[in-house]
């Protein structure tokens, strides 16, 4: 499922039954933070909202192991169809190519698989943050931990299924914190973006099944947990950020990455491949090409205006340097 947390009143989600595919996910995240996209997101859940008002962050939070969670003060759920694997590195790049001068935060984290990829202002903000299972477990003895606020009940602190859940539920507590300890990311010009990927419960569906109390207990702390997590960040933000929350019990097909550096400068041709490589699209082209098109235009109009209002100009009346000799001659 596709469950929609927290959005703004002005990026318009319309209730229904509408499945989304998996793969067009990154695009519907492009689209609520005001970019465009390649193809068209035939979609009629999102609608097509003011131009000159974006939210200033995107949240999606992937949650494996489980079809839905019951996140009952949602603002829309949508069923998910062809749960492939998908990443949100194409908004990420989108994000930093258009606004690399204002440094903004992006961070795509996935505690089990010990993936982080920070950006901008986020190399600041969340360097504190536990990255490895190491530190994050090591941060779970710590004070201000979520085992002190959490109903465990069935959940252990010793078994390590249960440890890898309870390290992402403090990773989420974590950000939440750093957030309101650099209050100044919602106030900048350029928008965030916050990809988080949690297996916990997968691996404790793995390990307990899904009837176990240990699961049924993690199901609800977690759907506990990102209820609130998601109306932190949305105030945050000043009531100016989506929430998306995708539950999936198991992708199609295992998500292969390949390590890169979306900082690093990009070749835009490649004339010496081998593989007859096209051009890398740039984001810009569409502007470009509509100011040089309405130039062209415009022009070619003035030219063919001026053209003709000089090819119908009387001199006797219509040149001041004419009138003036007409004058001279009947005084002479």
């Amino acid at each position: 499922h596709l469950t929609i947390l927290q959005a703004p009143e002005y990026v318009s989600f319309q209730k229904g039954d509408w499945p989304i595919s998996g793969e067009k996910i990154p695009d519907m995240v492009a689209l609520t933070m005001g970019f465009s996209v390649q193809e068209d997101l035939s979609w009629p859940g999102l609608q097509a909202g003011p131009l000159f008002q974006r939210p200033k962050a995107n949240v999606l939070v992937v949650v494996r192991g489980v079809d839905n969670l019951a996140l009952p003060q949602s603002v829309a759920s949508y069923p998910l169809e062809n749960p492939v694997p998908f990443t949100l590195d194409s908004v990420a790049e989108t994000v930093h190519s258009l606004f690399a001068e204002d440094t903004p935060v992006v961070l795509q984290l996935a505690p089990s698989e010990e993936r982080l990829y920070m950006l901008g202002k986020a190399n600041a903000v969340f360097e504190d943050l536990p990255v490895t299972l190491q530190q994050i477990r090591a941060r779970l003895s710590q004070d201000g931990s979520v085992l002190a606020a959490l109903p465990l009940n069935a959940l252990s602190r010793n078994a390590e299924a249960d440890l890898l859940f309870l390290s992402e539920v403090q990773v989420l507590h974590d950000i939440t914190a750093l957030l309101q300890r650099h209050r100044h990311l919602a106030k900048d010009h350029s928008p965030d973006l916050y990809s988080l990927e949690l297996s916990g419960l997968e691996e404790l569906g793995r390990r307990y099944g899904q009837d176990s109390p240990q699961y049924r207990d993690a199901t609800s702390i977690l759907a506990n947990v990102l209820q609130k997590f998601g109306q932190d960040v949305f105030g945050l933000y000043g009531d100016s950020a989506v929430v998306e929350v995708v539950t999936v019990k198991n992708f199609e097909a295992p998500l292969t990455r390949k390590s890169r550096s979306i900082l690093e400068s990009k070749q835009i041709s490649n004339p010496g491949s081998p593989y007859n490589l096209a051009y890398k699209y740039n984001f810009n082209y569409a502007v470009i090409f509509n100011i040089v098109l309405w130039l062209m235009i415009l022009l070619a109009l003035a030219v063919i205006i001026i053209s003709y209002n000089l090819w119908n100009m009387d001199p006797g009346y219509d040149s001041i340097i004419y009138r003036m000799t007409n004058q001279k001659i009947r005084l002479d």
